[in-house]
Formats: C-alpha cells, sequence, structure tokens
C-alpha cells in the first residue's frame, strides 16, 4: 500500500507543511500554528497519497472533494495546495493579509476553496451533501473528505450531519477527526478517550476507525479501508496533538490561536532537524482519477409550462410554491428540494410527482438541512431548494450567513409566515424571516402575494445568484395577476390606482390583499388609495416607490405580516430615507402574538384593511 521511502517522504512532508505554518502565522503575526501542526500528516497522506484531483483545475467536477470544517488551520491547507504546486509557497506568508485572499479562514475566493468554514460545526453538514451528489445524482467515483476538530464535535449540527450521512449510506464520504484533546480555552470534554468517541461513532452507523494520527502508515491504511467500505461512511478517528513537534509547547495549554512568537525559531530548527531528506520530495499530488462526473447545466432554467389560473381563484402561495417546483424539476434535471419533515406543508413533496430521487427528506435538523442543501449546490451540481416553515430558519441563521460567505446559490422557501396562521400560535410564525434574510448580504428576497407571482418567484430564484428567499402564506388568497404577467427581481408592481390617489398603501403577501380591500372601503368615502405590490423586499424597487409616493402626496402606509423591525416597512424607509417630503406610517405585528383565528388576529395586531383605512385617516391629518 505505501512503501518504506513513501512513508518517510509523507512524515517529511508533514514537518515541511508545520514549518510553513509557523512561517506563516510569524509573518501575519496571527492565526493558529497549534491546530495545523496536530493534523499534519493526515494533511500530508491526504493531499499526496490518497485523494485525487487535479491541482490545475482544483474545482474539477470529478475531483475528490475537502472540506475544513476547522477552518483556523486555514494555513496549513495553503500550505498543502502551495506543496502541491498550485501556487508559490513564498505566497503563504501573505497568510491574513488585506490585498491577500489567504484569509485567516478559508473563503471561495480561492480557487481551491468549495465553501467558507471558520463557524465551526457546519462542515460535515456540507461534506454530506457533495457526497449525497456524487452518490445519488452525478454517479460518480469522487470521494469527500471533510477534517473536523474534537472542539467542534460538542455541536449539535454535527451530530445532525453524522446521522444524515448514515441513514442514506453515504460510502463515498470520510469525516476524519482531529482529536488534539485541547479545545480553545481548556481541554475538550472527552479529551483522547477514543474509545467513547469511537464507541458514539459506531452508534451513529459509521465505521470508525481509532489511528495515530501523526502515524502516516495508520493513516494511509485507514483511508483505504475507508475507500472500500461500501454500505456505510467511515470515520477516522486520530489521536494527535496540539503542537506536535513543537519542543515546550506540544499538548500544553494556552497556545491556541497564537503565532509562536520568540519561540519561532527555535521550533523551525527542531522540525528542520526531523527532515530526513531536506530537498525535494518527489511527491506528485496529481493521481489516476476517473473523469465520470457528468457535465450538468443549471442556467436560464424555466417553468415547464406557465402559471395557470384564474383572477379570483384562491390559491396558497405555499401550495404555488409546489407546483412552480415541479413544472422546474420536469425541465431540469438538477433542480432538488430538500425539506425537514414539513414537506406536505411546504408542499415541497410535490416534486415528488416528477422524480423522488430529487427530494431528499432530511427530517427535524434545519442546521443539516441548509448545510447538506450547500453542499449540493457546490460547483453548479445542482439548482437545490429548502423549505421549512418560515420561522425554523432561525434556527439555522449561522448556516445561512456562512452560505452566503461560501457564495452559495441555495433557494429557501419559508412557509407560515406571520400571525395569519391562525390558531398554532407564536412559535409557528415567521415574524422575524424577512429581517434575518435582509441581513444576509447578496441575498434577494421575494415576496410573492398570490400564485402567478410565485410561481414566476420561484423561477426567477432558480437562475438568481446568491441566496435567495421566497416567504410564502398558509391562508389561501385570491390571484390578482394574469397568467402571462411578467415579473422581474427589483420590480414592483401597482394593481389599484387613480389621478385622484392621495397615499400609496404597500402590502405584501396577505396584507397586499388587505390593502385592496381598503380601498374598496376607503373609495365609498371619498379616499383614493393606490397599492403597490413591491414582489421583492430585497432588493426593494425604491424608484417606482418614490415616483408612486410623490404622485400621492408623499404619503405611504405600509402593512406586513411581520414584526416592525427589519421587514417591509423598513425597507421601504430605507428606499425613501434621502426624499424630502415622504413619510412612511408602518403598520407591523407589534408584539408576541398569542394564538386564534387568522382574521382575528391580522385585526387585533393591527394589519388589516379595517387598520389600513384607520392608518389612512390619520396620516391624511399630518
Amino acid at each position: 500500500m505505501v512503501s518504506s521511502t513513501e512513508v518517510t517522504k509523507l512524515q517529511d512532508l508533514a514537518n515541511r507543511l508545520r514549518v510553513q505554518c509557523i512561517q506563516a502565522t510569524e509573518a501575519s503575526k496571527s492565526g493558529h500554528p497549534t491546530s495545523c501542526a496536530s493534523m499534519a500528516e493526515i494533511m500530508s497522506v491526504l493531499f499526496f497519497h490518497t485523494m485525487r484531483y487535479k491541482v490545475s483545475v482544483p474545482r474539477d467536477a470529478s475531483n475528490d472533494r475537502f472540506v475544513l470544517s476547522k477552518g483556523h488551520a486555514a494555513p496549513i491547507l495553503y500550505a498543502a495546495w502551495a506543496e502541491a504546486g498550485l501556487f508559490p509557497a513564498s505566497e503563504l506568508l501573505n497568510l491574513r493579509k488585506f490585498d491577500s485572499d489567504l484569509e485567516g479562514h478559508p473563503t471561495p475566493r480561492l480557487n481551491f476553496i468549495d465553501v467558507g468554514t471558520g463557524s465551526l460545526g457546519q462542515g460535515l453538514s456540507v461534506a454530506a451533501g457533495m457526497a449525497y451528489v456524487g452518490k445519488n445524482y452525478d454517479k460518480a467515483s469522487y470521494r469527500v473528505y471533510c477534517v473536523i476538530g474534537d472542539g467542534e464535535a460538542a455541536e449539535g449540527s454535527i451530530w445532525e450531519a453524522l446521522h444524515f450521512s448514515s441513514y442514506y449510506k453515504l460510502d463515498n464520504l470520510c469525516a476524519i477527526f482531529d482529536i488534539n484533546r485541547l479545545g480553545q480555552s481548556e481541554p475538550t470534554s472527552i479529551q483522547h478517550n477514543m474509545e467513547v468517541y469511537r464507541k458514539r461513532l459506531e452508534a451513529f452507523g459509521f465505521n470508525a476507525l481509532v489511528v495515530d494520527g501523526h502515524d502516516v502508515e495508520e493513516l494511509a491504511k485507514a483511508f483505504h479501508e475507508a475507500q472500500n467500505t461500501k454500505g456505510r461512511p467511515t470515520a477516522i478517528l486520530a489521536k494527535t496533538f496540539k503542537g506536535k513537534n513543537f519542543p515546550n509547547i506540544e499538548d500544553l495549554e494556552n497556545w491556541h490561536g497564537k503565532p509562536l512568537g520568540n519561540k519561532a525559531n527555535e521550533v523551525i530548527q527542531h522540525l528542520t532537524g526531523l527532515l530526513k531528506n531536506p530537498g525535494p520530495l518527489g511527491l506528485h499530488p496529481q493521481k489516476p482519477l476517473v473523469d465520470d462526473a457528468p457535465p450538468v447545466d443549471i442556467t436560464n432554467v424555466k417553468l415547464a409550462s406557465p402559471p395557470s389560473y384564474k383572477i379570483g381563484e384562491q390559491v396558497a402561495t405555499r401550495l404555488a410554491y409546489g407546483t412552480a417546483l415541479t413544472k422546474l424539476a420536469k425541465n431540469n434535471s438538477r433542480v432538488i428540494a430538500l425539506d425537514g419533515d414539513t414537506k406536505n406543508s411546504t408542499f415541497a413533496e410535490k416534486i415528488k410527482d416528477v422524480d423522488p430521487s430529487r427530494f431528499i427528506e432530511c427530517f427535524i435538523a434545519e442546521q443539516n438541512v441548509v448545510g447538506v442543501a450547500i453542499g449540493a449546490a457546490c460547483r453548479d451540481r445542482t439548482i437545490a431548494f429548502v423549505s421549512a416553515f418560515a420561522t425554523f430558519f432561525t434556527r439555522a441563521f449561522d448556516q445561512i450567513r456562512m452560505g452566503a460567505i461560501s457564495q452559495t446559490n441555495v433557494n429557501f422557501v419559508g412557509s407560515h409566515c406571520g400571525v395569519s396562521i391562525g390558531e398554532d400560535g407564536p412559535s409557528q410564525m415567521g415574524l422575524e424571516d424577512i429581517a434575518m434574510f435582509r441581513a444576509v448580504p447578496g441575498s434577494t428576497i421575494f415576496y410573492p402575494s398570490d400564485a402567478v407571482s410565485t410561481e414566476r418567484a420561484i423561477e426567477l430564484a432558480a437562475n438568481t445568484k446568491g441566496i435567495c428567499f421566497i416567504r410564502t402564506s398558509r391562508p389561501a388568497t385570491a390571484v390578482v395577476y394574469k397568467n402571462e404577467e411578467p415579473f422581474a427581481v427589483g420590480k414592483a408592481k401597482v394593481l389599484r390606482s387613480t389621478a385622484k390617489d392621495q397615499v400609496l398603501v404597500i402590502g405584501a403577501g396577505i396584507t397586499l390583499h388587505e390593502a385592496l380591500k381598503a380601498a374598496d372601503e376607503l373609495a365609498k368615502a371619498g379616499i383614493n388609495i393606490r397599492v403597490l405590490d413591491p414582489f421583492t423586499i430585497k432588493p426593494i424597487d425604491a424608484q417606482t416607490i418614490i415616483k408612486n409616493a410623490k404622485e400621492t402626496g408623499g404619503r405611504i402606509v405600509t402593512v406586513e405580516d411581520h414584526y416592525v423591525q427589519g421587514g417591509l416597512g423598513e425597507a421601504v424607509a430605507s428606499a425613501v430615507s434621502l426624499e424630502r417630503d415622504i413619510i412612511v406610517k408602518k403598520l407591523a405585528v407589534p408584539e408576541v402574538p398569542r394564538s386564534g383565528p387568522p382574521n382575528v388576529l391580522v385585526d387585533n395586531y393591527g394589519i388589516s384593511a379595517r387598520k389600513i383605512v384607520t392608518a389612512v385617516q390619520e396620516i391624511l391629518k399630518l
């Protein structure tokens, strides 16, 4: 399997990687050299013996995948790629500099990084998503490797990912636990009790292999066994030492996240003395790989047929999402849906009518659902739609924001938003979701108000870069748009207008329909209002809003089934903030609501047609 000569070379390479990590962190005066040192042999064996990849094309579809979940060990990942010949090793001295892409934690600004890591506990979910696609959609030979720190193994998301990987028998996935005993501020809870780790991983259905993480021969054998284990994933439990081969630093506390300072030269001298061959090692990272990942085209995806509804027909936008999903899936074999046991409420299950294999049940584990979707979307292998009750995405906000850092193109569909869901009560009501997704950099937020606009929102999201959020409602609402109505990101629609309008009312989802009712009521009293549907909350159509506000006396009323902070009202207020003569009155849910019939709640919390009528009358007095 591995010759004695190669063992020596791989050990030498591990120590050379340690030296480069010390030099890089000294140059930047920051970083985690001891965390890198514990995984040096893991990296040398993986990158120069086990993994199959094209150095010249790091993101080739057929390459093995590598995810560094313990992102603070980025310097050793950079050093491995430099040793592989992707870029000069001298570049490592630019670690963490403002004008260098060798950032403190990995991001896809680098062409050899698929996802941003560093918020711990997330890498294994992403790796599982990659492995799921490789096994079930690409049906290709590439394997997925993920290095996890023992400290981050305390995160529940790791165990969600382990369960998912075992349940779906992802035998093309190898999880490597770098068990170096020490966390940031003190030893980990399990430390070096390897038997506890082994029993836990076996209980989760993994082929669990305990190895000496500094023995390259043991590691090579373990990776070989992982490659030949069928029907379940493998976990390599590597017993390692933080700061390995650093004299007077190895396995000691209080060295996390610190360069070695005045000890650096002494440690480098020691490591250099360990090298059996200080010259070129003659290790070649380029190994034969099977070029069997199929070409994929996920551009310009369209609905298989246009919307087909009648004006006035009552259709819930969550149901229209399911319909649109099936239409996209018919037209592109890479459209997939992921859900957390809410598929019969979100209607994501409708994709099964097209192809059952394109629905991934992730069970009630929202953090893992998001991570798996990010992995599935990597290297443009799928168009992923993730659905849940809108409020449950708050549990996975960290994964979502890391998705933005990872430049992912995942589409999130949040149903059951607002008080309009009724009797289930506040724990089930998405009332913070718009604020949350607005805060995500580069995100696009769709808030369709009928079935036609929902189908078009789903189609647009499938073709929009970055994170998309589509907010859908539980109650059935009337179709207000013709089937042929065109929609675009950042373009609002005016649904009701006259030359005598005195106030601009902006609503979305169920509140747009309340605004239309209010317009009818006010018209009876001789007051004309203009009703606008923003369609997207981010980007908001500032130009159309400002134009229509000026035509209606500079008076705007916003109404939303969301808390006051961060939602539609604040998006509109921000859009008009530089206009001198526009005022905004915001109607939104002012407090934690309670259970009750939807119409009672909508009225009680101030977002009904009746309350809009009152708000219009009040703003006209200002």
